[in-house]
């Protein structure tokens, strides 16, 4: 009898408001039958800004925990002994920090570092193409993930020091071939960075440690098709490439969340089945089973999950893993004509991508590349869904239905209390004001150095949590010797070839604009921190298909920087695009600034995942439109642009 698979490891992707409150909610999932733990850190955290930073205002806690210093570490992992958990932390720009600060609290609980066991993801390349985290240039960038990379072999051997992440370029748009050769191009662009700095019969065991993170979306078969496709391409890629002869050290290890972007905010209830049936992806086939998973919850479409939440999904890992019969048995799937097809194809379709990223000089190099064709993917998909040729159903099919008793009185989601970002400033303020500021200015010039020298900055991160320094002081020394970085938008300034069915929204754009005596001016804006940019870079792509004059300079601007380009641009509409739930303090911010300029005629929209209630305040701020992921079809929104650039209603606002 085929002896039984153990089950993967069992996460939720977690934290908010503070670490305490975090804490507790880890603990609490840990009782539950959680077996492993999913860090969340908020925006500011995961670009290198402490919580009291201008850019940090309204983003503190929001989508996930605010970590400006050791003690806000100490305080994430109190009463969880870390030398008996594994942890993922989702950070990039900021994973030599955040480990760092693992690592010091882990020596603080007394516990042998070499022991630890858990995941950073520290993958920058993917946040220059889909995210938006990054900090500094891609060059600089690679050089501290090799840094993490390097360090951890020698003192932290069972920690995945990278963890290559394809979620995002689905989020982004990418097809199966696309994801595939997008997230192994980043693996052997950091393990080529690698390979110099380690000893040549201790490199398979590096590149044994390499670990990916990935998506699986609603087409599971096909996904599934995906998953032991990476398998093939992994192992062949470590033997041909690298020479790794040991099988373990070849071995596709992966965590995986199912797929976010297709869950809706109409018909919610409906998730809970697209979720099930994504991890199917991932948990039938033995020979591409997942080591972990994480499982969104049904209401994320909406806003932040509460715990109840997070434990239904969790519950739904729980019985597939330990009710029913799957892990007792080998891979369903061997030997099956028309998966084998498949996974050929997938296979064929990603070497052919591989080999055209190769010739641009890998995946550092191509990046400008990979993001165009992201957009122009998602652009595909966005068309496909408003054309109807693919049914979502409760969003272009079947859209009647009863009101969901799930959403109750709190609206179905958790709302982080506004007053946590003053309480986290404060206690930023006494911890800065505890500390000894020579030591700290030591181990800031010491790491300043270290980054300028070209040495690997692991040892005086270290040094620098220790004594107290906080996460926009270390991201300042990078910044300061690196430099920071503008990510590509892969947003064309000329029209595509996509302009069927844009005939009368071309037509009424050139009505306007003859009526306004010049091309619509539309102005597309990304306040905050947030970096998920997809919906700004469609919106984006569909204004300039329309004939709009469009400007887009991608993510991270102030409120201040999007109203001096609307008067520079003499914009005729203003688009912003929040996604992080900060739209009350940033819309109140730009707006106010507006009005100072005297540029209060001008329309301004939202888009974001914004509640009722909030649409509401933001109306009555003097918001033009809002939108919501319900909101699906783009070229209703053109047409809303059309018409409030239109110089009566102008005049009227």
């Amino acid at each position: 009898m085929t002896p039984k698979d153990r089950p993967w490891l069992i996460r939720t992707y977690a934290g908010h408001s503070t670490a305490s409150a975090s804490n507790a909610l880890y603990r609490a999932n840990l009782a539950k039958g959680q077996t492993g733990l999913s860090v969340a850190f908020d925006l500011p955290t995961q670009t290198g800004y402490d919580s009291d930073h201008v850019l940090a205002r309204g983003e503190v806690g929001k989508v996930g925990v605010p970590v400006c210093h050791l003690g806000d570490m100490r305080a994430l992992f109190a009463d969880i002994p870390l030398d008996q958990m594994n942890t993922s932390m989702t950070i990039n720009a900021t994973a030599p920090w955040l480990l760092a600060l693992y690592i010091a609290v882990a020596e603080e609980q007394g516990a042998d570092i070499a022991t630890l066991q858990g995941t950073v993801q520290n993958d920058l390349i993917k946040e220059y193409l889909s995210r938006g985290t990054y900090i500094c240039p891609p060059a600089p960038s690679l050089k501290m993930i090799a840094d993490v990379a390097e360090y951890c072999y020698t003192h932290v051997p069972k920690w995945n020091p990278m963890n290559v992440c394809s979620y995002h370029l689905q989020e982004a748009g990418a097809t199966p071939e696309q994801e595939l050769a997008f997230a192994l191009a980043t693996a052997t662009a950091v393990l080529d960075a690698l390979k110099p700095r380690i000893a040549p019969k201790d490199f398979p065991a590096v590149v044994g440690r390499i670990s990916f993170f990935v998506n699986a979306g609603i087409r599971f078969v096909t996904e599934m098709c995906k998953m032991r496709a990476f398998v093939d391409l992994w192992d062949e890629i470590c033997e041909t490439r690298y020479g790794v002869t040991n099988p373990k050290y070849r071995r596709f290890r992966y965590g995986v969340q199912v797929n976010s972007l297709g869950l809706t905010e109409q018909q919610p209830e409906n998730n809970v089945y697209r979720i099930l049936i994504e991890m199917l992806a991932v948990t039938l086939s033995k020979k591409a089973r997942a080591r972990a998973v994480q499982l969104p919850a049904w209401n994320e479409a909406l806003g932040l999950p509460r715990p109840w939440d997070q434990q239904w999904s969790m519950r739904m890992q729980q019985i597939m893993a330990f009710e029913t019969d799957l892990l007792e048995f080998d891979d369903l799937f061997d030997g099956n004509p028309a998966v084998d097809a498949k996974v050929e194809a997938l296979k064929n379709g990603a070497r052919q991508e591989l080999v055209q990223l190769d010739a641009m000089g890998g995946a550092i190099a191509a990046i400008d590349y990979m993001k165009a064709q992201l957009v122009t993917s998602n652009a595909e998909r966005l068309g496909r869904i408003e054309r109807g040729e693919t049914v979502v159903v409760g969003v272009n099919k079947y859209q009647a239905g009863e009101p969901s008793p799930l959403m109750n009185g709190d609206g179905g989601i958790m709302v982080v209390d506004p007053a946590v970002e003053q309480d986290q400033i404060d206690r930023l303020n006494t911890w800065r004001n505890a500390r000894a500021s020579g030591d700290v200015q030591t181990a800031l010039t010491n790491l300043r150095r270290a980054a300028a020298a070209g040495e690997n900055i692991m040892p005086a991160s270290i040094a620098c949590a220790r004594v107290g320094v906080t996460t926009g002081e270390w991201a300042a020394q990078m910044r300061a010797v690196h430099g920071e970085y503008r990510g590509p938008t892969g947003v064309s300034v000329s029209q595509s070839n996509m302009t069927e069915g844009l005939d009368e929204l071309r037509d009424a754009v050139n009505t306007v604009s003859d009526q306004l005596g010049r091309r619509l001016k539309f102005l597309v804006g990304k306040p905050g921190l947030d970096g998920h940019s997809n919906g700004a870079e469609q919106i984006a792509v569909r204004a300039r298909d329309c004939g709009m004059d469009i400007a887009y300079e991608g993510i991270r601007l102030t409120p201040e920087e999007i109203v001096q380009a609307a008067q520079k641009d003499a914009a005729h509409v203003v688009g912003l695009s929040i996604l992080s739930g900060s739209h009350i303090p940033l819309v109140e911010d730009l707006m106010r600034r507006m009005q100072s300029e005297n540029l209060g005629h001008i329309p301004v929209i939202v888009g974001g995942i914004i509640p009722d209630e909030d649409a509401e305040r933001l109306r009555a701020m003097g918001i033009a439109r809002v939108y919501t992921p319900k909101d699906f079809e783009l070229n209703t929104i053109m047409l809303d642009i059309v018409t409030l650039a239109t110089p009566q209603n102008v005049a009227a606002q």
